[in-house]
């Protein structure tokens, strides 16, 4: 079998073949899980929040403000626009949408995995499966965002029981440059890294994205991003839950 041939120091065909069992693994989850959650995130600048999650929306209250215990001013400030939420069904679509975006990006860089990357397994436990990535060169990639992607190289930890991402982490060797640098420029040293972990029963939630990347591009909002958010103390929500009833929770 695969494992098999992995532990015996995997063909790159071997090492592609886990790598599409994941791309499906991950994507039949995303379809699959409709479960919401509450929980405590932490942010790169040591800010933290109790989020809560439900079918309408998720909502999000400061515990602590940059490493302070957030002050009443901050708390206030919180319940306005939580109840602003609430009442506006607009900002809930647009909260909608912005999931849905990063629900469509996720499932596009997920399908690039087997084509942009050549594969190697790199060493194997009884629960894991570690393979190292780098840019294919017969990858053609349909867009700037995969143009950036495809030059990452780096690592992709599998846990072996239901085929899912535990660590997901990659790096630009070399500066990416797009229209002579004009359109983009992504800076060597560009990381990204994301942790998944099992919690409740077989769902696997993210909990921890770094995210440091520098340089300039036209295309991507979100360059020059840099991210360290980190998630903890996952409790389930209760199907049906509504905004007003999260409120409670927040507290």
């Amino acid at each position: 079998g695969v494992l098999n041939a992995a532990a015996a120091g995997a063909q790159p065909q071997d090492a592609k073949l886990v790598v599409q069992q994941v791309v499906d693994a991950e994507l039949a989850a995303n379809r699959n899980d409709h479960t919401h959650w509450r929980y405590i995130e932490t942010e790169m600048d040591h800010s933290k929040y109790v989020v809560v999650e439900t079918e309408s929306g998720a909502l999000k209250r400061h515990i602590d403000d940059a490493g302070n215990p957030a002050s009443a001013a901050v708390l206030a400030a919180d319940d306005e626009s939580i109840q602003k939420f609430i009442h506006d069904p607009s900002l809930q679509a647009k909260q909608r949408q912005n999931g849905a975006k990063d629900e469509q990006d996720f499932t596009e860089l997920i399908n690039l995995l087997p084509a942009a990357f050549t594969w190697t397994v790199v060493s194997e436990t009884a629960e894991t499966i570690t393979l190292a990535y780098k840019p294919d060169p017969n990858f053609h990639p349909p867009d700037m965002e995969a143009r950036v992607m495809g030059r990452m190289t780096g690592t992709l930890i599998v846990d072996k029981a239901g085929h899912r991402i535990r660590t997901f982490q990659g790096a630009l060797a070399g500066d990416v440059t797009i229209g002579f640098g004009l359109l983009a420029r992504i800076k060597a040293g560009s990381s990204f890294q994301i942790e998944h972990r099992l919690v409740g029963t077989g769902v696997w939630l993210v909990t921890e994205t770094h995210v440091h990347i520098s340089g300039h591009a036209l295309f991507f909002k979100t360059i020059g991003q840099q991210e360290d958010e980190m998630k903890s103390d996952f409790t389930l929500v209760a199907p049906g839950t509504t905004l007003e009833q999260a409120v409670k929770m927040l507290k």
